[in-house]
């Protein structure tokens, strides 16, 4: 799917329809794959809701993996627009308060699951709905009990003598906890340039087990920060509560951290990039399934170097890192080989003059557990064999797993085809 301008693509599935939905700047996408044909195809139907404006800026998208509600977000300024639908896009219904009290001006993010068990009273909608942005100075959260239709009063997560201004996705753990993660935080200039191993900066993970109402900071403890331009890090959460932080550290490389105690400790950070060559990364994005399962996707290249400077020549690629025994080893693959994402730097801060991409990709899994990747293409057509070739593109795209096992242990028998036989 080409678009005028994508760009920090967000995606979910409707587990009851196993319908894809896709948000790539003005436009939400209905995907549907037909496995009966090998490879399976895909077809994507724009089921954009009518109020998104010209006059937006950010977009999200989220859809509740229980019960299949999507909800799009489009950033006005201060405040956003908002809307939800209950059967992928067919129809919607405009939230009535779509940001959190007083509103935040930039990075929204919205996400979902259930209340924790000594939750607010709540009428209409089984899950809680979370809305999170930065206002500069601080960053804070909404709840809503409705299920989309009004946001609260914001509760602080952060102020910038704490973390750096920007945080990745809001994740909901199956027992109601809230993780914003954050990719520089113990010191009030961590939004800067920090060298050196005595630098207090640290990967952080804002942490709520009341709704949002109050937050707890967790640092990873051998993490380090890249720079101003580095990625937003992201957390996956397991059946049972497992966090899995995927980040990218000052060397560029891509390191994962698990947490069993909703972030009180944690494992060494391992890199999974090593053992294929991967030098840089950018875009970390992590999702879990059963509790020793997860995936960590981000795109890679093997040159090194500062990936920001407007010389940096590397060629990047989408990788997915998959664990089956809750972190302890990984197995890394180049999901686009031979089809490159982006030549060049990645603008994310800094002046590299190709911003094409903006600032995240996304990531989620099907029914059977199967891994999905939403990534913006920066370099198709001509790009895809031609060195020299310069141009930005902005291709909404996804890589959908198709054989090998998955998330869920349960769909391991019959639901996944031999990756060795497998055309797809």
């Amino acid at each position: 799917m080409t678009c005028d301008w994508t760009g920090e693509p967000s995606i979910g599935v409707d587990l009851r329809t196993g319908k894809v939905m896709y948000q790539s700047w003005l436009t939400t996408a209905r995907i549907s794959f037909d496995d009966s044909k090998s490879p399976a195809t895909a077809s994507w139907q724009d089921v954009s809701w009518p109020g998104t404006s010209l006059d937006t800026f950010d977009s999200i998208l989220f859809t509740d993996p229980a019960t299949g509600r999507t909800v799009v977000s489009q950033l006005t300024g201060v405040c956003s627009v908002s809307a939800f639908t209950d059967d992928d896009g067919t129809s919607w219904t405009p939230a009535v308060k779509s940001c959190q009290t007083p509103a935040g001006a930039d990075h929204q993010t919205i996400g979902g699951g259930p209340f924790p068990s000594a939750g607010l009273p709540h009428a209409g909608y089984p899950d809680a709905l979370y809305y999170c942005s930065q206002n500069f100075v601080y960053a804070s959260c909404a709840v809503s009990l409705d299920g989309g239709l009004n946001y609260g009063v914001g509760s602080p997560m952060y102020a910038v003598d704490m973390c750096e201004g920007l945080h990745g996705h809001v994740k909901v753990a199956p027992d109601g906890t809230v993780y914003v993660p954050n990719k520089g935080c113990g010191a009030p200039d961590c939004a800067v340039v920090t060298t050196g191993a005595s630098s207090p900066c640290r990967k952080g993970l804002l942490v709520s087990r009341n709704e949002g109402l109050t937050w707890q900071l967790s640092l990873i403890p051998d993490s380090s920060v890249k720079d101003a331009g580095g990625s937003d890090p992201s957390v996956g959460i397991g059946r049972l509560g497992t966090v899995y932080y995927g980040y990218d550290g000052r060397d560029g490389q891509p390191r994962i951290a698990v947490s069993h105690d909703h972030g009180t400790t944690w494992s060494p950070s391992v890199d999974v990039g090593a053992a294929v060559g991967v030098r840089n990364i950018e875009f970390p994005e992590v999702v879990a399934g059963d509790d020793d399962r997860a995936a960590f996707a981000f795109i890679g290249t093997s040159t090194a170097g500062d990936d920001q400077d407007p010389s940096f020549a590397g060629v990047w690629y989408l990788y997915v890192a998959f664990t089956y025994n809750g972190g302890r080893t990984w197995t890394t693959v180049d999901a686009t080989p031979g089809d490159p994402v982006q030549r060049g730097c990645v603008q994310l801060l800094t002046g590299c003059g190709r911003r094409n991409m903006l600032d995240f990709n996304d990531i989620t899994v099907d029914k059977y557990g199967h891994v999905l990747v939403a990534y913006t293409d920066g370099c198709a057509g001509p790009c895809e064999t031609d060195p020299t070739n310069t141009q930005q593109y902005r291709v909404a795209s996804l890589v959908r797993q198709t054989c090998g096992r998955g998330l869920l242990a349960v769909d391991d028998s019959g639901s996944q085809l031999d990756c060795s036989t497998s055309p797809d």
